[in-house]
């Protein structure tokens, strides 16, 4: 058993998957992917097929965290739709193999972007990534949940409701200080809330441009990755996301477009983005977009307050991260309360 989140037991793992895994054969090489906070992720390389394990980290976990088991089972239904995932391999969820539960699927090979300046692409290139983002995005939102077996994937009800619900718990739950900004912001989040529209689609609750594989050498999306936080939800929450992102610095930390001459680059505005989107769905606009990217704000908060807590407890994947991450709780908090009150 290996309770430790930057190592692996690797022959309880390669012992495990000779037994419950079609066609494995090892030997197997092991490294570890130094991101992915939450969920600890592993390369496995064999002789004939290159694998990625993914598991819940060890210690006392908030509850409904990490889950692994989701992750695997939204892959696993999207087989097949036009949203593009890993193949699926097979689900542990013996935490005696090795300390927690953890899924196995295919390696896609291809290229990440880890900001959206995108150093060393043509601008066509960078808008040829940016659009196909976009049509991922949209076809998520338009996969038959019912057909895919995903209509209780997610609770029925008011989306935002049950979110800001959900995160002012948690946030409370790894709250280290008093941010003035992020308890004005939860305030405002529930005073302000829009009517349901009806909408109930698959959201993937993380979806930005790091966490996705592209062909290698082309613009095509391969992969969409690290589902934890996905349910069935509002799909404005996800386009929201991809603008909040957009709005922060330029550049490793921030990873947004802050302060970028996207028209040179071949990026397009928000507005740009938020109009080709509608336009894929049948849309006809959207009111009130602040308070969705506020709400996005405010759930970011939250998740990094997260990891700021774990890494002082000493749970993180990558400690030193967890600490720098946690910096940008009250940024983000003040960002969302801007966005709120632009409407």
């Amino acid at each position: 058993m290996s309770a430790d989140t930057q190592t692996l037991d690797e022959a309880a793992v390669s012992s495990y998957l000779k037994e419950n895994l079609d066609g494995f054969e090892g030997p197997m090489e092991v490294s570890k992917f130094q991101t992915g906070q939450s969920n600890p992720t592993f390369m496995l390389k064999t002789p004939s097929h290159n694998y990625v394990l993914r598991r819940k980290p060890p210690g006392v976990l908030l509850k409904s965290a990490h889950a692994v088991d989701r992750e695997f089972r939204v892959q696993k239904a999207l087989a097949g739709t036009d949203v593009p995932v890993s193949k699926m391999h097979l689900l542990c969820e013996d935490d005696s193999v090795i300390g927690s539960m953890f899924y196995i699927m295919d390696h896609v090979p291809g290229r990440n972007f880890d900001e959206p300046a995108m150093q060393g692409l043509t601008p066509e290139d960078r808008s040829g990534v940016i659009d196909d983002m976009g049509r991922v995005l949209a076809a998520m939102h338009e996969v038959d949940i019912d057909a895919v077996g995903l209509s209780d994937y997610g609770p029925e009800g008011n989306y935002f409701e049950r979110q800001v619900g959900r995160w002012s718990k948690q946030y409370r739950a790894s709250e280290t200080q008093k941010i003035p900004a992020m308890e004005e912001l939860m305030i405002g989040l529930v005073e302000q809330r829009p009517a349901d529209d009806g909408q109930r689609t698959l959201v993937h609750g993380d979806y930005r441009l790091d966490n996705m594989i592209f062909d290698a050498s082309g613009t095509q999306c391969r992969a969409v990755l690290d589902w934890e936080l996905s349910t069935i939800g509002h799909p404005f929450a996800d386009l929201a996301g991809v603008i909040m992102q957009w709005q922060l610095p330029a550049g490793k930390e921030g990873r947004g477009m802050g302060g970028l001459d996207r028209k040179a680059l071949g990026l397009p505005s928000d507005q740009e983005f938020i109009a080709k989107y509608c336009e894929r769905r049948g849309l006809n606009g959207i009111d009130n977009f602040g308070y969705y990217l506020g709400f996005c704000f405010f759930r970011m908060a939250g998740i990094i307050q997260g990891v700021l807590k774990r890494g002082l407890d000493g749970n993180a994947s990558n400690p030193e991260r967890a600490l720098k991450l946690g910096e940008f709780v009250p940024v983000f908090a003040k960002h969302g309360l801007d966005a709120l009150k632009r409407g």
